[in-house]
């Protein structure tokens, strides 16, 4: 590494470690009050310094925005600079590449294969997150008001969880008093993950299912039965590939197709909340057939997923 360029890494690292440092100080002991374990601490507020820092419960989480002129010295050079500023040890520390555009779809492929655990606290309910295995740990911390906004339309649903992941959704449904859940995530693991988060929580029930399923496939097959729900989260990732490199998933395209669908599955009255991560989505909502449309991306965002430049998420409630 030649000399200039180290000088502006140590200089770079340097910033970093303050910002976040100041960050943390801002806001531990509010998120304390409310057990919250799970906050974000960074996300490429100085332009020059493409990192995203999250705090997971004793545990940092570092990403970088990699780009063609990244050079790999730059991420762990950053990171240790913040575990020092927040006395980390060096074994909780985790590093992370992120990529936009199809490559998105990468955060639900494994980056390794410890099958760790540990759990955190959101309020009164707790969930495994693994920050060694995958870009993404299996919380979203940015949905946190949303999971929230679920529970407390809850009570005496049915719900509907679609792309669930972890089931996150599912276990504030649960837990806000849903007559009945019904989770659907194509993945083996993150079902079973789905369903030990549920343990954890005290909420296996007969009344709550979680299959593993195409999306697609579940609702053409649920459209030929009887089963119709109040309330449904649709949070897809934004591009995937479904059967072959032919088939693939992508929100931007494919979103008013997806919402018909499941608005097919919705009793009279019932509501949908569709949420995106994809930072270029261009709604086609007057395309789905619903009753009323109202986006709530401002209500659903916290505090420390604010940014000045760019939007963490959108969402929408739908009802049918």
């Amino acid at each position: 590494m030649d000399t200039e360029l180290h000088q502006n890494i140590d200089r770079q690292s340097e910033m970093l470690a303050n910002k976040v440092k100041k960050r943390y100080q801002h806001l531990r002991k509010r998120f304390a009050k409310q057990n919250i374990e799970v906050f974000r601490l960074y996300d490429w507020d100085i332009p020059e310094i493409r990192a995203v820092v999250d705090w997971y419960a004793g545990h940092l989480v570092v990403g970088e925005y990699t780009r063609k002129q990244s050079v790999p010295e730059w991420l762990p050079r950053m990171g240790a600079a913040v575990a020092r500023a927040l006395a980390v040890p060096s074994e909780n520390l985790h590093l992370k590449e992120r990529r936009y555009g199809f490559a998105d779809g990468q955060r639900y492929e494994r980056i390794a294969t410890t099958n760790r655990t540990f759990v955190v606290s959101e309020g009164d309910l707790k969930f495994h997150v693994n920050p060694w295995d995958y870009v993404d740990t299996g919380l979203f911390g940015d949905h946190r008001i949303t999971r929230r906004m679920i529970r407390e339309s809850a009570a005496g649903k049915d719900f509907l969880n679609l792309f669930c992941h972890t089931g996150s959704f599912t276990c504030y449904a649960a837990s806000g008093g849903a007559r009945a859940t019904l989770s659907v995530d194509r993945s083996q693991t993150t079902i079973a993950w789905a369903r030990r988060n549920m343990e954890l929580n005290g909420l296996l029930s007969d009344q709550h299912r979680l299959i593993q399923a195409d999306t697609m496939d579940f609702i053409t097959a649920a459209l030929q039965k009887e089963q119709r729900f109040d309330l449904a989260v649709v949070d897809p990732p934004s591009f995937y590939t479904r059967r072959s490199t032919e088939d693939r998933f992508d929100i931007a395209a494919d979103h008013p197709a997806l919402l018909n669908a499941v608005i097919g599955l919705m009793k009279p009255g019932g509501l949908i909340v569709f949420s995106t991560n994809h930072q270029d989505f261009m709604p086609r909502l007057s395309e789905v057939a619903a009753g009323r449309v109202e986006e709530i991306t401002a209500q659903t965002i916290p505090e420390d997923y604010r940014h000045k430049r760019k939007t963490i998420h959108r969402c929408w409630r739908i009802w049918c």
